[in-house]
């Protein structure tokens, strides 16, 4: 199932997408939401009529770096014998669509296409054969990075964890295989990134083992799992795309600050 959240006339639902061609996308609104038991209204609207919002509000995203062998290379990295975590803030993230706002304290800012993996229920010190059932689902990401900050600061809150940096969605997909996807990122059309979820160092259970020791996950929160190499600079003006497969298209101008 893909699940979607979005906004009609000021309200604001989960919907279950339904169809293949994407203008003939309906949404088929949820009663209740997708963290618990819920029925399909069978009330359904186009996608069309409605604006997609962020599939999820993520109480908070963690996300690992450097879990791709050759994205580590291309930026002088090593590879981490452990994964490699840090957080975006909730308020970085934004939806299918939105504007990725090009920070006023950099100068160089970088796309970074990746898996997320959406948190479908309270959890804590998950073992390796319990992860599938803590998982509601699958979306895109886009860890939007400012890459001079980054080097600079050391520190990583700013340059990974401002406004607008974390684009998610379209929706999540509930029921999907994540373990061999090809993940494909474009800067208007053109290909800047390509790679497979099969290429991680560590698997989506050893990164949900890795953080579920140390703190509670809550429904809706967001682990981003890496990027493969490719990464490189966004431009204002520039519109960058998101595509994985079984998932769909994330899609995002960038645009300057106010």
């Amino acid at each position: 199932m893909r699940i979607a959240r979005f906004s009609i006339d000021g309200n604001v639902a989960f919907g279950a997408i339904e169809g293949d061609q994407q203008d003939e996308l309906v949404l088929d609104i949820i009663k209740g939401i997708p963290f618990a038991d819920f029925e399909l209204s069978g009330t359904k609207v186009p996608v069309s009529k409605v604006r997609l919002l962020p599939p999820v509000l993520p109480n908070k995203v963690v996300a690992f770096g450097r879990n791709y062998a050759e994205h580590a290379k291309e930026l002088g990295n090593e590879v981490p014998d452990a994964p490699f975590a840090f957080f975006k803030p909730s308020t970085s993230v934004i939806g299918p669509g939105d504007e990725i706002q090009y920070p006023s304290f950099s100068e160089e800012v970088h796309h970074e296409a990746e898996l997320a993996v959406v948190i479908g229920r309270m959890c804590r010190e998950v073992p390796r054969e319990r992860v599938k059932d803590v998982i509601l689902g699958y979306t895109c990401a886009n860890d939007i990075t400012a890459r001079d900050v980054q080097r600079r600061e050391k520190q990583w809150a700013r340059a990974k964890g401002f406004d607008s940096s974390c684009p998610l969605g379209p929706w999540v997909e509930t029921d999907l295989d994540a373990s061999d996807l090809t993940i494909q990122l474009t800067v208007n059309g053109q290909q800047r990134q390509l790679g497979r979820t099969s290429e991680m160092i560590h698997s989506i259970e050893d990164l949900i083992v890795n953080i579920s020791e140390a703190m509670t996950l809550l429904p809706g929160d967001v682990i981003l799992t890496g990027t493969p190499a490719g990464v490189g600079p966004l431009n204002v003006g520039d519109e960058v795309a998101v595509t994985i497969e079984g998932i769909g298209t994330l899609t995002n101008k960038v645009v300057k600050r106010g």
